[in-house]
């Protein structure tokens, strides 16, 4: 479903266009890791569009004193300022030799004006199509399971999708998990049926939804159990880190959006928005800011840079109910 860019050095710019998270999620890692496989030694700065500042651009994108490549990563760049807008298309049309840009824009109407110029300045495009039909969600199970060396029959296929619902982000947990489960080569129904039969309903999306709510206890019981039946750490980073992203992304969408706009404009289903609007409640932006400093934390913990992974999960659901305003 995306480009595979292994072993390939990325464009100067990259535009991840397409409002489907999880996709354009990996997009950028994608383009990230091709650039850090071409210079180990690369420094990747991870920007919000909402936050970067005229000028900005400039700095991150000099030449660097040790020649190393710079990686520059806007999300939600549908949110830069105009002038900031103005420099990032100036830059694309004679980008420096050091630094790899990604942009990341969820498509619409709003920042369209990035979006055109970026392309006609000739950045390249990857297009993340919504995951809409029936087949499509069939294809991205099966190929979560290619992804992790395995094969899913079509039953096994259609009965997990049946099981987990429609979210990108819990199909490619539930994947994940059944893969890391079994040890067939290809997964058939009985192994998803074995799998879910008498299984509580802990994810890591549960363990992510207890802890922004301040349900301290809950989401320390809920992450036990999770690990404890295998559910990998780096899922369960995943899934804290998605569910504040949520909370900042409708936390800063403007106040005169509602409904299927708000929805739109942040790229979730209504259901989705009216769920974290309700989990908002508690939360301020500095408090936000350090449960998500604290969840990078997490992320490179679990990735090798610390000892104990699950000591790290509940010291992060700790911050993170810590944060909560009043607490």
């Amino acid at each position: 479903m995306l480009p595979d860019m292994a072993g390939t050095d990325p464009a100067p710019v990259t535009l991840i266009l397409g409002d489907e998270e999880l996709l354009a999620d990996r997009a950028v890692s994608g383009v990230v890791a091709a650039a850090r496989a071409a210079d180990p030694g690369s420094d990747v700065h991870d920007l919000v569009g909402g936050k970067v500042t005229t000028g900005e651009l400039t700095q991150l994108t000099s030449p660097s004193l040790f020649g190393d490549r710079s990686v520059v990563v806007i999300r939600s760049a549908q949110d830069l300022p105009k002038d900031v807008i103005t420099e990032i298309v100036a830059y694309t049309k004679q980008p420096s030799d050091d630094t790899v840009m990604v942009l990341s824009h969820p498509g619409g109407v709003k920042g369209k004006a990035l979006v055109d110029g970026v392309k006609k300045a000739g950045a390249k495009v990857v297009t993340v199509n919504k995951v809409t039909k029936a087949g499509e969600r069939l294809d991205f199970v099966k190929g979560e399971f290619k992804r992790a060396g395995r094969n899913i029959s079509a039953d096994a296929a259609q009965a997990l999708l049946d099981a987990v619902g429609n979210d990108l982000r819990e199909l490619a947990a539930a994947c994940s998990q059944l893969a890391f489960d079994s040890e067939d080569k290809t997964i058939g129904a009985a192994s998803v049926a074995r799998y879910h039969k008498g299984r509580a309903e802990v994810t890591g999306f549960n363990v992510a939804d207890s802890a922004i709510e301040g349900r301290l206890a809950d989401a320390l019981e809920q992450l036990r159990w999770a690990l404890g039946t295998g559910v990998a750490p780096v899922l369960l980073v995943s899934a804290l880190a998605g569910g504040l992203r949520s909370l900042a992304k409708v936390g800063s969408a403007p106040r005169n959006l509602r409904g299927g706009q708000l929805a739109s404009h942040v790229g979730m289903p209504p259901w989705k928005v009216d769920r974290v609007k309700r989990q908002l409640n508690g939360w301020g932006p500095e408090g936000l800011s350090r449960a998500i400093q604290a969840v990078a934390s997490a992320d490179e913990q679990v990735k090798g840079g610390g000892a104990d992974p699950a000591y790290a999960l509940e010291h992060t659901v700790q911050v993170i109910v810590a944060n909560r305003t009043g607490r």
